[in-house]
């Protein structure tokens, strides 16, 4: 910012200044102090208008506010020239105003302190507001006597106007930081009443309001990170300084939230942010940690609800089937029994016989599916002895490779050596195994990969069968495991194959867990107690 001048600045104008000149400067200091410009552009505005007014060849003005110390000079270039220049110099230091003020050998390169004999005149004010000293405000001048005494009561009372301006400033600062929180969390606590959205979309709704919060939201940006997962507004990677938050939920490290700078800004209490800053962002961190637990104890609470009725629905089944399976016993073994009589009668027609066949047939697919209900009911408790489950893979393998390989899927097996035994009845188990593998070898109808294996866990055992299939969307994954649920053609499947295999497991005192992904295939792991101290002895 340059100014023409039409003198030399040693000797004081001839033209004077009166009341009426002061109070207008006093307005103007006013009107400034409640624009909206940066508090250094100020503080810039400020000395260049009285360097103007005073006429003399430099102002020095020193403010502290909090921890920071700001310094902003004034002065003629080119000594005698009839030209200005302005410059500006802020520095946060740790020295209190008046010994940084008094301590002239402390000055960066491009504005070295002049000393004092350059200065011949010279009035220095401190800025004094309710009793505290806010500042000093320096008039500098070449000439001797350049200032008149009648001048020094004006300034005294500038010097005052202007302490108020600062003040006035600093609270108005303050107050559009606080407002600038409060809407935040305000805003943040409506995004989290919203009960029926996900809590990805609340954490990228939280993290967009959070720059806005920050001293310089036009270069602020934020990042939540939850596991691994990333939310974050644009342009935080371009962001070189950061202010970091860590999200713990359950006493465990969980994440962390970030605000960061995409541009370098004035040196504040922690870097260039606010110490109110590290507070706010220190709150919406427990708010986020809080939110986060709240959503995974009702997640919790809806999942124990839905095995809730999955089991009442499943001994209400189980029930019934045990009824309908006790009914149809008799009935069919007379069936079974007068076909296999009658095909025992000779010179039977040869239709006849192709029949009776079918009646057989028939009705021994129509016994295991009635094996099947007692096995899902619990109405054919297990014959448990000690079994190794590598043995009892090898075993049922032995039958069901050929027929795999048949459908053009390949069995990749991974059996953990030495592995412990447990407690289980083996034809159930058996047909566990079985169930599994024709359930992943028809998940295959192109062919693909089966793979199979065992390993051991802290107590128990494992056995694993997984295709890269056709997978299971998620409300597939859901019904598994209800009776009479099949997603097979009508002949192709009784629903009844993966429902058995949790009653079996479950009846050992066993877990089963299911993992699929649509056109990716499935996972299933069936986990099994080890034999108790007595069983292995």
């Amino acid at each position: 910012m340059k100014k023409k001048e039409s003198r030399s600045r040693t000797t004081r104008p001839s033209a004077g200044t009166g009341p009426r000149e002061y109070h207008a400067l006093s307005q103007r200091i006013l009107q400034s102090a409640n624009s909206d410009i940066s508090h250094v552009d100020f503080l810039r505005e400020i000395t260049g208008m009285l360097l103007d007014f005073s006429e003399c060849n430099a102002v020095e003005l020193r403010v502290e506010r909090g921890r920071q110390s700001f310094r902003c000079e004034a002065s003629l270039g080119g000594g005698e020239s009839a030209e200005a220049e302005f410059r500006c110099c802020v520095r946060r230091d740790g020295d209190g105003l008046l010994a940084h003020a008094a301590e002239n050998d402390r000055a960066d390169e491009q504005h070295k302190p002049r000393k004092s004999k350059e200065f011949p005149s010279l009035i220095a004010i401190p800025l004094i507001v309710a009793e505290e000293t806010i500042g000093l405000l320096q008039f500098k001048a070449r000439g001797k006597d350049f200032f008149r005494a009648s001048d020094i009561g004006y300034y005294e009372n500038v010097a005052q106007t202007l302490g108020l301006a600062l003040i006035s400033r600093q609270m108005r600062a303050s107050l559009r930081e606080r407002v600038k929180e409060l809407t935040c969390l305000y805003r943040m606590s409506q995004l989290v009443e919203q009960s029926n959205i996900r809590l990805e979309e609340v954490l990228e709704g939280m993290a967009a309001l959070l720059p806005p919060a920050w001293q310089y939201p036009e270069a602020a940006a934020a990042r939540i990170v939850l596991d691994g997962e990333c939310f974050a507004t644009p342009g935080f990677d371009d962001c070189d300084f950061k202010q970091s938050a860590p999200l713990t939920i359950k006493e465990q490290a969980r994440g962390c939230i970030e605000v960061g700078y995409s541009r370098e800004t004035p040196e504040l209490d922690e870097g260039p942010f606010l110490e109110e800053e590290r507070n706010l962002l220190d709150l919406v961190a427990r708010q986020v940690s809080s939110l986060i637990e709240r959503r995974q104890a009702a997640e919790d609470r809806s999942r124990l609800q839905i095995q809730l009725r999955h089991a009442d629905r499943l001994a209400t089944i189980g029930q019934l089937s045990a009824g309908v399976a006790h009914e149809l016993n008799e009935p069919l073994g007379n069936i079974l029994a007068f076909a296999q009589l009658a095909r025992k009668e000779p010179d039977l027609p040869r239709q006849t016989a192709r029949d009776l066949d079918k009646i057989v047939t028939t009705s021994l697919h129509a016994r295991e599916i009635i094996k099947k209900l007692m096995l899902f009911a619990r109405q054919m408790p297990p014959r448990k002895s000690r079994v190794n489950l590598n043995a009892l893979v090898e075993e049922g393998l032995y039958f069901l490779e050929s027929r795999c390989v048949k459908d053009g899927v390949a069995i990749q097996r991974h059996l953990s050596p030495r592995l412990p035994d447990i407690v289980a009845d083996p034809s159930q188990l058996n047909q566990v195994l079985v169930n599994l593998v024709v359930n992943a070898s028809q998940a295959m109808p192109g062919g693909g990969v089966m793979k199979i294996s065992t390993r051991e866990l802290d107590d128990r055992v494992a056995l694993c069968v997984e295709d890269n299939g056709v997978g299971m969307p998620s409300h597939v994954l859901k019904r598994i495991f209800v009776p009479f649920f099949t997603t097979k053609d009508i002949h192709e499947g009784t629903g009844l194959g993966l429902p058995v295999v949790h009653g079996i497991v479950t009846s050992h005192g066993g877990t089963i867990e299911v993992e699929s992904v649509p056109g990716r295939g499935s996972k299933f792991e069936v986990r099994l107690p080890l034999a108790n101290a007595e069983e292995k002895t």
